[in-house]
């Protein structure tokens, strides 16, 4: 039996048509292509008996409400970030980035081959959901700024829209970090709401012409190294299903990854050139000021942990896993990409 023969259900399949909610405004090309290209390979691989509609309608599920919308069964499934609902547990933030933590092969190598899966679904249970990792931006930018970052202090009363853990850490170094979803960026940011906001990389910042906004473009992304967005299924939905229908989810699901981390690594070098062109100033955070985040960033792991049973459940296993793979990687990797990045063309 092939491997197409296996993906291919028998006739005896259902029919199946399911809408599917997302945290993205349609600005977003490469995140919406990658969901539109998993919704198409979904199609193909059951010969079109299961077909899945992207729903643009925030009146029904809000871009920053896609856990809620899919675990009550308004919608069968969502594409979304799970640093958004960090309110809820602060555990969901091992499914999506940490700060200063794991790169996106290394997250991937965390979910998949040490543990990562098992220890984050039960947060995804409690919510009514199956959860499937499905694509990343891959490193990020350090956020856009109406003023320049020189110091420590010049954080403190900053307003910055922000989420997941960065903002908790911002937040300890004095910074007033609010959370909006895309479509709002843009619009706080170039009317004076807030100073500064941090979206994801050169191609969808400049989609959203937050270079438009804010002059002053940073780096390194510290508080997200390795962002991996995930499908939400609801979990009555997904119990349904076939055992033959959930592997073609999570086929379609990791090649639409693999896709979306494809685009943004073609595209993001042209459009960082792009925005220079136009007039964008590039900055690097100082050797001060990462210091004193990646300290608040211990800081804020280790209270979790003291504070929250489900962070630290999953806190002590993904320590331990980051400090292997870490000592890896600066034996094959650190030393090679120091000279390859830094070496004349």
């Amino acid at each position: 039996m092939n491997r197409r023969t296996f993906l291919i259900p028998a006739r005896a399949e259902p029919l199946l048509e399911w809408n599917m909610a997302t945290s993205w405004s349609e600005d977003l090309d490469l995140i919406l292509g990658s969901l539109k290209f998993f919704c198409q390979r979904v199609s193909q691989l059951t010969e079109g008996r299961f077909s899945i509609k992207i729903l643009n309608d925030p009146q029904k599920v809000a871009p920053l409400a896609v856990l809620d919308g899919v675990g009550k069964g308004t919608v069968d499934l969502g594409h979304t970030n799970m640093y958004y609902y960090v309110n809820r547990s602060p555990a969901f933030a091992f499914a999506a980035t940490i700060p200063f933590g794991l790169t996106i092969y290394q997250q991937l190598s965390w979910l998949y081959q040490g543990g990562g899966m098992e220890l984050i679904q039960p947060l995804f249970t409690a919510a009514g959901v199956v959860g499937l990792p499905c694509g990343s931006p891959g490193v990020q930018m350090g956020g856009w700024f109406r003023q320049e970052i020189q110091q420590i202090e010049d954080f403190r009363g900053l307003r910055v829209r922000i989420p997941g853990l960065g903002g908790a850490v911002l937040s300890r170094m004095g910074a007033k970090v609010t959370l909006l979803d895309p479509g709002e960026i843009f619009a706080a940011l170039s009317q004076g709401r807030i100073d500064a906001a941090e979206w994801q990389n050169p191609y969808d910042d400049e989609k959203l012409g937050l270079h438009r906004a804010a002059k002053y473009y940073y780096s390194p992304g510290w508080w997200e190294p390795g962002l991996s967005n995930f499908l939400v299924i609801n979990l009555q939905q997904w119990q349904k299903l076939s055992r033959t229908y959930q592997q073609v989810l999570e086929v379609a699901a990791a090649q639409a990854g693999n896709k979306m981390i494809a685009d943004y690594n073609s595209n993001n070098a042209a459009a960082l050139e792009r925005l220079v062109q136009s007039g964008t100033i590039l900055r690097t955070y100082s050797e001060p000021i990462l210091r004193a985040a990646h300290q608040n960033t211990i800081a804020v792991l280790e209270e979790q942990s003291r504070t929250d049973g489900e962070f630290r459940r999953i806190y002590r296993p993904w320590r331990q896993f980051r400090q292997q793979i870490y000592q890896w990687n600066r034996i094959n990797e650190l030393s090679l990409e120091r000279f390859m990045l830094q070496s004349p063309r």
